[in-house]
């Protein structure tokens, strides 16, 4: 029921990521009367789904707390996340508000341990491939050994997505000095070099533009800087195309050009398109949810809903319990900012 469509691209979309993978099994959650209509459309959908009926929906503009207060136990954000909590589905995916359904999730699936709060991790086309780069905007702010355990949580999602045993990891600073950044970045650089942890390559600080380069698998930040980076970068991603469009109508000269080149353009866009950099992974809950983009259209849902097939196939949380587990006693070492201080 969320996003900025509902039902007409959920549905859709559902589909698009049955065809693509044929053993998914999907419990729609939401208004029967609205869900119905637009599952007719899609036989094999159909067929592999169960809807889940409510009438009640938390809105883009609810706050958080009034989501929460207000949706728990009847919208169907709250039924969603409730059917992973009672291990009725494997994944759950919306398009809904993100303060809602970080608020809910957190809620009813808590964190895992050794975990303080979740974090935003989402795939970001580069010039060497795909990166993970977190948090893209689930806390703001985040100590040293906050930033630690995004680095941990990262890597196991970059080696799940990524098949890298070792991924290389990145903080994201305003430098590449040692000596550049706040406290609490040069105090995780420092204990991820000193740790040297088996699962993950730590390379250093990364700058804003090395996140495009893809000069590691795993960029570290926390949620206020995340989303101002991810909607710098796709601000910039649609300023481009639109100036390439102008271009190319300049002159007949440039439109000749284009018959030219349109082969590598269209290969341009198929690299920048937003629908394949879709879905974020709230990482650090027990539980596998991923985040949507509101106004997405059918294929862009549908990635979405292959991001979570894909953390769920191989197994993310165990991942991620694997390396807490063997490496918690070195990162419940790490003082937070509150201990540092006292």
């Amino acid at each position: 029921m969320g996003g900025d469509v509902g039902a007409p691209v959920v549905i859709p979309g559902a589909a698009i990521s049955l065809a693509r993978h044929r053993n998914i099994e999907f419990l729609l959650v939401g208004d029967r009367a609205k869900i119905e209509p637009e599952l007719e459309k899609h036989p094999a959908l159909e067929a592999a789904s169960r809807i889940v009926h409510t009438d009640v929906a938390v809105s883009m503009e609810d706050k958080p707390s009034q989501a929460l207060r207000r949706g728990r136990k009847t919208s169907s954000m709250w039924l969603a996340i409730d059917a992973v909590k009672k291990g009725e589905a494997d994944v759950a995916v919306s398009a809904g508000n993100t303060g809602a359904l970080m608020a809910m999730s957190r809620f009813h699936l808590r964190t895992l341990p050794g975990i303080d709060r979740p974090a935003i991790a989402g795939v970001w086309p580069t010039r060497r491939g795909d990166s993970v780069v977190l948090d893209l905007g689930a806390t703001i702010g985040g100590d040293a050994r906050h930033l630690v355990s995004l680095a941990v949580m990262g890597s196991a999602m970059a080696s799940v997505l990524f098949n890298k045993p070792r991924p290389t990891v990145g903080l994201l600073n305003i430098g590449v000095e040692e000596i550049k950044g706040h406290e609490e970045i040069r105090e995780a650089g420092e204990t991820l070099r000193a740790m040297n942890l088996p699962q993950l390559d730590y390379v250093g600080f990364v700058e804003g533009d090395g996140i495009g380069k893809g000069l590691a698998d795993v960029i570290v930040t926390e949620g206020f800087s995340g989303n101002i980076a991810l909607k710098a970068a796709e601000g910039t991603a649609r300023q481009m195309a639109e100036l390439l469009r102008i271009g190319m109508q300049r002159s007949w000269m440039s439109r000749l050009g284009y018959l030219f080149a349109r082969s590598a353009f269209r290969a341009l866009r198929d690299r920048m398109d937003p629908n394949k950099s879709n879905g974020g992974v709230f990482l650090g809950l027990n539980g596998v949810v991923v985040k949507s983009h509101g106004g997405i259209s059918a294929e862009g849902f549908a990635y979405a809903i292959d991001v979570g097939y894909e953390m769920v196939h191989y197994d993310l949380l165990t991942k991620i319990n694997q390396m807490l587990n063997r490496d918690g006693g070195a990162l419940r070492s790490v003082p937070t900012a509150q201990e540092a201080v006292s």
